[in-house]
This record gives structure tokens, C-alpha cells and sequence, in this order.
């Protein structure tokens, strides 16, 4: 745990944040964040698609106090989906409501994610609304509700570690939902608090979805509920191209080729931009196995990556002393 909130406080970090822009994805980032510039992620999508697999694309934008920079972060987003379509790519988008301008004003932050969502239907490119902390969640849901009474390429998020989890499904049963854990630090009146009982509400919700809603994506590096899952649609009959497994760029690499072989679909959640840090201090921080996987990963460079995983952040921290 103390590990977790150390990792959390590095990626709230700006000035580390600010200060590893400045050195590119070194120190191990490169194992998780697919590039920073657009030509470099839509080589690393080419890549996952040549072995069958599809992609969910987020753009990386931390600290976004403003409206000039959340206005940037969209007009991002809106190359992005260009730079999809036009290279024909298996890819869809995943948007963070807060880096366009949630927390400054919502009507704001509507009309941008509206435009996204316009601007992607053009091409028949899905985006996914993604979920963060409880604050944040009615204000995201309510934004969903709206966009879905026009556009039928927008889904969302259901965390399952939410007591509200299945209420909320149920809200957005006919639409394309990403089920997964939850990774945020919430109170135990809102939240389960123990593992077991958020696996259980993580299987149920996918069951439900799977049985009576739509298009289902499982967010999960645990073989053991992948084999639920497939054995769950095995025994009801539900069509493999009714689901797909999403995993994070960079984990479990021969688990999804071994889906893919199989028959299942496989999407890779992948983030790329300047601000990395943020995202990969996150991702060591939010489950301890990840911690596992990234170790294993870059143990076995030949490079010195292994500061990224343990001490990256006390590096940069030396280097932002320098300055």
C-alpha cells in the first residue's frame, strides 16, 4: 500500500511530470506508452493489427487547468481520428472528460466531447467515455446520457468496485460499455473495499452484459477471469464477436496473441503523448501485479530500464534538483 501511494503521488507530480517530457519515453515508458507523436503510436497500432489485434487510443493529457488547454486536447483527439481513418487502422478512441475541461466548466467540456463524438461518427469510429474518480462520475454519466440520445458510436465505462456498478449498467445497457475493476482510492460507503467482493460484482456485471446488453469489453490481465468468461459464453452461447478482452499496451503479450488464436477478440488499450508520466506512474501504482508485469518486461533489457519501474521517478526527481 505504501508503495501504491507513493506511485500516486509521483503522478500528481507536475513538475516531475513537466520535467520527464523533456526525456522522452526513457526510463522503461516505452514499454507502456506506444509513442508521442501520432506517426509513432499509428506504427505500434500497425503493428498490434498485423497480429489481429485492435486498438483503443487515448491521448495522454494531465493538468489541464484551462480552456485553451483543454480546447488543445481536443483538436488533438480530432488529428487523431483524421489520422485513423486515413490510415485505415483497427482503431477506436477512449477520451478522458477532465482533459477537456470536466473540472472547469461541464457545458464546456460537453460541447467538446460532443464534437469528438460528431467528428468520429463521420468515419465510423466508436469512442469510449472513459471514468474516473467518484467525483467525477454522475457529471461523466450524465454527459453520456445526453450524447447517446444523438450518436450511436459512444459508450462508457462501469467500474465494478462502484456499489452503484450495476444500477448504472443498467442505465446504459443498449450501449458498448468497458467493465472494469476500478482503480481509484474511494471511501467504503461508495465502494467495495475488499478484492473478493469486487471480483464478484466484476464477474456478475460482465454476465449481465454479456446475457442482455451489448457489445462487451472485459478490462482484465487475470487469466483466471478470462477463463470464467470464456467458459460463461461457451455454456450460454454467446458469439465471440459479441465480446472482446481489452488489456493495457505492453502487458501480457502472449496472452492476447493466445486469445487471438483462439478465435476471441482482442483490443489494446493505448496511450500515447508528452505527458507519459502521469499515466505510467499510475499504472505501477494501481495494481501491484502490474508492478510484476513491467518487471519482468524490462529485467531482461539490456538497458537500464528497470530505474522506470522502481526508481524512475526518483531519477527524475534528481534530475528536476539539477536544473
Amino acid at each position: 500500500m505504501a508503495l501504491r501511494d507513493f506511485f500516486i503521488s509521483l503522478s500528481e507530480n507536475e513538475t516531475l511530470s513537466n520535467t520527464a517530457q523533456q526525456y522522452g519515453l526513457k526510463l522503461g515508458a516505452q514499454n507502456l506508452v506506444a509513442g508521442v507523436t501520432i506517426p509513432e503510436v499509428l506504427k505500434n497500432i500497425q503493428e498490434l493489427n498485423a497480429n489481429g489485434i485492435s486498438c483503443t487510443v487515448d491521448h495522454l493529457t494531465n493538468f489541464v487547468t484551462d480552456e485553451v488547454q483543454a480546447t488543445k486536447a481536443k483538436n488533438d483527439i480530432l488529428v487523431m481520428i483524421d489520422a485513423i481513418h486515413a490510415k485505415e487502422v483497427d482503431a477506436h478512441i477512449s477520451v478522458q472528460p477532465a482533459q477537456l475541461g470536466l473540472d472547469i466548466d461541464i457545458d464546456f467540456c460537453y460541447d467538446n466531447l460532443r464534437e469528438i463524438v460528431a467528428h468520429a461518427e463521420t468515419y465510423g469510429i466508436f469512442v469510449n467515455i472513459n471514468m474516473a474518480d467518484h467525483q467525477h462520475l454522475q457529471k461523466t454519466f450524465d454527459m453520456v446520457e445526453e450524447l447517446t440520445k444523438s450518436f450511436t458510436n459512444v459508450g462508457t465505462v462501469i467500474q465494478a468496485y462502484f456499489h452503484r456498478a450495476k444500477e448504472d449498467m443498467e442505465q446504459f445497457h443498449d450501449s458498448r460499455l468497458r467493465i472494469v475493476k476500478g482503480a481509484y482510492k474511494e471511501s467504503e460507503e461508495i465502494a467495495y473495499q475488499d478484492q473478493l467482493d469486487i471480483d464478484i460484482n466484476f464477474i456478475e456485471l460482465i454476465e449481465s452484459h454479456l446475457a442482455h446488453g451489448q457489445f462487451t469489453s472485459i478490462a482484465t490481465h487475470d487469466h483466471n477471469m478470462i477463463n470464467h468468461v470464456k467458459y460463461f459464453a461457451l455454456e450460454n452461447n454467446i458469439p465471440k464477436d459479441k465480446f472482446e478482452f481489452q488489456m493495457f499496451y505492453g502487458f501480457r503479450k502472449d496472452l492476447q496473441l493466445e486469445l487471438v488464436r483462439a478465435g476471441y477478440k482482442v483490443c489494446v488499450y493505448v496511450p500515447y503523448g508528452k505527458d507519459w508520466y502521469g499515466y505510467f506512474m499510475r499504472q505501477l501504482a494501481e495494481r501491484p501485479q502490474n508492478l510484476n508485469y513491467v518487471t519482468k518486461q524490462v529485467f531482461n533489457k539490456k538497458t537500464n530500464t528497470v530505474l522506470a519501474v522502481a526508481a524512475g521517478a526518483f531519477l527524475l526527481g534528481r534530475l528536476t534538483k539539477r536544473k
